[in-house]
């Protein structure tokens, strides 16, 4: 049971973004603009796979398990590929470059402290520019965020389990702006 009264009813993020939109609007804001796009070494499914490794290290089941669907959707790979990375990205069939920076994202989720100039040079030797560099330190902070306010609040999980992979359809085709598609709470999980 969730630590505040939520008279959505929506599990995870979506029950706290649906009951307070004046936060909800830049919580989802943020959320598209780091994940919804990408760049041209950064795809929005590698931006989800950061985003749920980092859940995944902080053990927020919810956005694990949702941005673990999202990011299934749009990769090669799909729920396999997912589930390797999340047991171990230095073994997962990821490019160099990707596996690069989900060590620096796991640095970031780690402890408030600059990443290590050897993971930073690792990630360089790879490929990574600034932009990418910029982008996975703040997608993993930022989900550092995003996992402690639903962890920290004690959200509920989706009753069914069906609900990750319907929240990863409208995700892909509309990204985390509410004023995208119908009110049916989804949010950056």
């Amino acid at each position: 049971m969730a630590h505040i009264e939520l008279s959505t009813g929506l599990p995870g993020i979506n029950g706290l973004l649906a009951q307070r939109p004046d936060t909800a609007d830049p919580l989802e804001r943020l959320a598209d603009a780091l994940l919804h796009t990408g760049t041209p070494s950064l795809s929005p499914g590698d931006r989800e796979l950061i985003a749920a490794y980092v859940s995944e290290l902080n053990g927020t089941r919810f956005c694990s398990a949702s941005h673990s669907a999202f990011a299934a959707a749009q990769l090669a790979g799909g729920a396999d590929l997912v589930r390797a990375v999340l047991a171990d990205p230095d073994t997962a069939p990821v490019s160099e470059l990707l596996r690069a920076l989900l060590r620096v994202a796991a640095e970031v989720q780690q402890a408030a402290r600059p990443v290590s100039d050897e993971a930073v040079a690792a990630a360089r030797a790879a490929g990574a520019d600034d932009t990418d560099l910029h982008d996975t330190v703040l997608i993993a902070a930022a989900f550092c965020m995003y996992n402690r306010y639903v962890d920290g609040l004690a959200t509920a999980l989706p009753e069914h389990p069906g609900a990750y992979a319907e929240s990863a359809r409208r995700v892909v085709a509309h990204g985390y702006r509410r004023t995208a598609a119908p009110q049916n709470g989804r949010g950056p999980a």
